[in-house]
């Protein structure tokens, strides 16, 4: 009777490290659609950078962040001009689609045959609905998001200004800034998608309050290098990210998917510095990213894409290099 219990012991040890070890080097992909705020950016254009496509450097390799967000669409434009059916169609069981629309939806009410304007509680919460069960009948697992806020600290913001015209757009003029704390402009579409996902029992990220709190903790000041206000001279746009707003906001966004998702929890990485040469990271060469560690202190560097030369670090830096198998330092 003991060897029997012995061997129903090793066997379900053994069941369980099959388990364990298949979860861990299981391989998904997370879709993305959404707007300019989460799209990835042509790198030789300049500082702009989505937050989604900040995203695959907080994952191990396990993960391919597959990101379809695009500049200046809303959830109805989105769909009409064919970019969903491509989601659809890649889209496998046990993926992830995150769904983030609302900084265009809420654009061009007074416009004839407008191709972006949704309303909220109507056709806004139509498209999510529709996403969604596009996701579970493919047996993929939607995280629904609200749009991200826009830099705005005047009580009285322009709301018909296209966020798509603010790129490189310069103002000579002083900011307009009458308050302390930001100003919502998104109204009843940063509500729809926790309704409908409440609704629906799908699970929410709450992205506008995630970096309005972050936001208003960098106070008027701080919250300018989040965005592409800063990077050009006498710029004026308060909604796209730089490389640092990109990288911040994602590693926020990051955490709280794997909360609402914690099956993603072990997938999830943070470092101190992350290298892309397609942009992903904050450093674009390897090199660029040692000579920015600091000197005496541990700094962790993960290196998620691209074929770089042997660093050269000065004496007194304690660095540790983490890639992913398809990099190559040499």
């Amino acid at each position: 009777m003991k060897k029997i219990f012995s061997r129903l012991s090793v066997v379900a040890a053994m069941m369980i490290l099959l388990f364990t070890m298949t979860s861990a080097d299981r391989r998904f992909t997370i879709y993305m659609i959404g707007d300019s705020t989460m799209a990835n950016k042509d790198i030789k254009k300049g500082q702009e950078r989505g937050w989604g496509m900040a995203l695959q450097g907080f994952f191990t390799e396990n993960v391919i962040v597959d990101n379809h967000a695009l500049n200046g669409r809303s959830s109805r434009s989105f769909i009409i001009e064919g970019h969903w059916q491509k989601v659809y169609d890649a889209m496998k069981p046990g993926d992830y689609l995150v769904i983030q629309f609302g900084h265009n939806d809420e654009k061009g009410r007074i416009e004839k045959n407008n191709k972006r304007h949704t309303e909220p509680g109507l056709t806004f919460d139509d498209n999510y609905r529709m996403f969604i069960r596009a996701a579970q009948e493919k047996g993929v697992t939607p995280i629904v998001m609200n749009a991200v806020v826009r830099r705005n600290f005047y009580r009285k913001p322009d709301l018909t200004v296209d966020d798509e015209s603010l790129r490189g757009a310069k103002d000579n003029n002083k900011e307009q800034i009458n308050s302390d704390t930001l100003i919502d402009t998104h109204g009843l579409y940063v509500v729809t998608p926790r309704n409908v996902a409440k609704m629906m029992r799908v699970p929410y990220v709450d992205a506008n309050k995630i970096t309005k709190d972050f936001e208003n903790s960098l106070g008027v000041e701080g919250s300018r290098k989040l965005h592409m206000i800063s990077a050009v001279e006498n710029g004026k746009d308060n909604t796209h990210y730089t490389v640092y707003g990109a990288h911040e906001i994602a590693s926020r966004l990051v955490d709280a998917m794997a909360e609402v998702c914690p099956e993603l929890k072990p997938y999830v990485r943070h470092y101190d510095f992350i290298v892309s040469a397609k942009g992903k990271g904050n450093y674009l060469t390897l090199q660029d990213a040692v000579d920015a560690a600091p000197s005496g202190k541990a700094t962790q560097i993960y290196v998620i894409d691209g074929e770089y030369p042997k660093p050269k670090i000065t004496r007194g830096k304690k660095i540790n290099i983490v890639k992913y198998s398809t990099v190559k330092i040499k």
